[in-house]
């Protein structure tokens, strides 16, 4: 069986996104409405900026008593973000997401046109197991090396 890329896996096709001047309440109703665990930020020319995910939105306004009726996704967001492109294996995606400590990557295109949100939920679970597996491999290896 080929394995998936994360194009084909993403469940989600449209591309669910904010202006940078939203506020964080904003951006929480639009995630919500589309049942999704981030949103991108984007410039009036699509530009990606950023990207906002739940988990920003309760450690960097919630936890430290912020208004997100006040405080802009451009204040907390996670400027320049690894992406990936379309035909990037979900084992890859999933590895790196392990190996820095996040769990959505946008899709973009060789044109830089955003084309969706891979999430660690869009993984199946042997290619979750698959991925956690290299990464255990990967840390054993550079303990070794020193």
């Amino acid at each position: 069986m080929t394995e998936r890329t994360v194009f084909q896996s993403i469940s989600q096709r449209h591309v669910v996104s904010v202006l940078p001047t939203a506020t964080v309440f904003t951006a929480a109703t639009v995630m919500t409405r589309a049942n999704c665990g981030s949103v991108l930020i984007i410039d009036a020319s699509t530009t990606l900026l950023g990207i906002v995910t739940e988990r920003d939105m309760m450690t960097r306004v919630l936890a430290k008593s912020m208004d997100p009726q006040t405080t802009t996704v451009a204040d907390i967001m996670t400027r320049n973000p690894h992406c990936v492109v379309p035909e990037t294996k979900v084992t890859a995606a999933v590895l790196m997401m392990i190996e820095r400590g996040f769990r959505h990557l946008p899709i973009v295109n060789h044109a830089n046109k955003i084309l969706g949100v891979f999430s660690a939920r869009d993984a199946m679970p042997q290619e979750m197991q698959a991925a956690e597996s290299l990464a255990e491999f990967n840390d054993r290896l550079n303990d070794s090396l020193g």
